[in-house]
């Protein structure tokens, strides 16, 4: 009996090592256009007409992306929403979306965030990491470190200042926005908001897998935000629902919350929300004035 549970033990560890998580982790779709609010695939949530953005402060554009060990740069697309004119004297968000499709499918939460606080009260830059919708490449966890800095030097050649520049990550827009708050490139965020945060490789492939599992058998990733979050001195906001079946809050975003030891912080805890359902769940209304009152603080 025992031959058999070890023979069934060395499967599971090939298994596992054969079939890594690294593919539905960069879960990316490409697109040859970005339809915006004329998309009718399946969203989160769908806003009312009071959050339409008129189409004078929607700009797509691309961006040129090139980490350090790369000959070439790679093109990624980008979406500012907002009045680039006006960046110098505007507050603005870099938002980090998900692993989920491409900018279309974020395309409802970038209009929530812009309106935050009052009708397009902030700039809103989001991009699509390599290998996501229109832009070029591979996804890679080093190449979406460097296309979310080349966002953010982007901002700061429009004339942002770091005491201007929040930083947004969701779900695994999580790891650059902590990355590059604890270690910056081209700017320093001066607030960190992180929506259903994973902890590190290691805790998303248990979660993932159900199995205690050295994280090297099921992903190549070497993600740690609950370690990273140590460095991060500014502000910090953290957001996390109750019934997340994807991203489980007490073994993910608690252990990046306690883990913080900067100057202030504080927690949303969103009951029944699951991993894309805080906003709806919280409330559109709440979800905006609780972010508007953690930026304005």
């Amino acid at each position: 009996m025992k031959r058999i549970y070890l023979t069934l033990a060395i499967l599971l560890l090939f298994f596992a090592s054969c079939f890594k998580l690294d593919s539905n982790l960069f879960n990316n779709l490409k697109c040859t256009q970005y339809l915006l609010d004329k998309y009718t695939g399946t969203q989160d949530f769908i806003l009312d007409n009071s959050y339409t953005i008129p189409d004078s402060l929607i700009h797509i554009f691309t961006l040129s992306s090139q980490e350090p060990s790369e000959s070439n740069a790679t093109q990624v697309y980008a979406i500012y929403i907002g009045d680039i004119s006006k960046i110098a004297t505007d507050t603005v968000i870099m938002y980090c979306h998900g692993n989920k499709w491409n900018m279309d499918f974020y395309w409802q939460r970038a209009k929530l965030l812009a309106n935050t606080g009052s009708k397009n009260q902030y700039g809103l830059l989001m991009i699509d990491y390599r290998g996501y919708g229109m832009s070029s490449g591979t996804p890679t966890e080093d190449g979406m470190y460097a296309d979310v800095d080349a966002a953010l030097k982007w901002l700061k050649n429009e004339g942002l200042t770091n005491s201007r520049l929040m930083m947004y990550g969701f779900s695994l827009g999580t790891a650059p926005a902590t990355m590059l708050t604890a270690n910056p490139r081209s700017m320093t965020p001066t607030k960190l908001i992180l929506e259903a945060p994973f902890a590190s490789s290691t805790t998303m492939a248990d979660d993932a897998t159900q199995l205690a599992l050295p994280a090297g058998y099921v992903t190549t990733f070497k993600i740690d935000n609950a370690d990273e979050i140590k460095l991060v001195n500014q502000p910090f906001m953290w957001m996390h629902g109750l019934s997340d079946n994807f991203l489980n809050w007490q073994t993910n975003g608690l252990a990046v919350y306690n883990n913080y030891q900067g100057t202030y912080k504080e927690k949303h805890l969103i009951p029944g929300a699951d991993h894309g359902e805080i906003p709806a769940k919280d409330g559109f209304v709440k979800y905006s004035s609780d972010l508007y009152a953690f930026i304005k603080r």
